[in-house]
């Protein structure tokens, strides 16, 4: 479980809600909740909030088969990646109530098209989309600013920093 993902957590807790995850990589070493399997956590889950990085692992993580084990009063919200849940598959088990309803702060594509069948349920008791813009914080911001005076001063001073070769 990832700093955003415990810190949820935390405030899920907080509300009295039991808090289990799943690990894709398997390599969690969080012991503060429980652990359980995917299918485990598709199951029990009355919400299922995702917070993970979009991988080969988490693409497409969220399918039509996943979403058909969930129970049918279960809330997803997706504030990880648009690919992690594939959104043909939603839209199919919103349509067919698999699950009572989706919060989303991103999509398969961004921004959504408008071929994406999700902009054609237009239930919005069931599925609300929100712009991504979890780096709108003061926080975030100010991290913005602090990083960008950091790479220029390494660069002004001749120095590699947050190289990606």
């Amino acid at each position: 479980m990832g700093h955003i993902g415990s810190s949820v957590a935390r405030v899920a807790t907080a509300f009295g809600l039991k808090v289990i995850f799943y690990s894709p990589t398997g390599k969690s070493t969080c012991t503060e909740y429980e652990r359980v399997s995917f299918d485990e956590l598709l199951a029990e889950s009355d919400f299922l909030s995702l917070h993970c990085p979009l991988s080969d692992i988490t693409r497409g993580l969220i399918n039509y088969d996943a979403l058909k084990k969930m129970k049918p009063t279960a809330i997803l919200i997706n504030v990880a990646r648009g690919p992690v849940v594939v959104d043909e598959d939603l839209y199919r088990a919103l349509c067919e109530n698999l699950i009572a309803g989706a919060g989303l702060d991103v999509t398969g594509t961004e921004p959504m098209k408008e071929l994406n069948p999700l902009s054609r349920f237009m239930d919005s008791n069931r599925l609300i989309i929100t712009p991504h813009n979890a780096w709108a914080t003061v926080e975030a911001r100010n991290r913005v600013v602090t990083e960008t005076y950091e790479n220029i001063a390494a660069f002004l001073r001749g120095e590699e920093r947050n190289c990606c070769i």
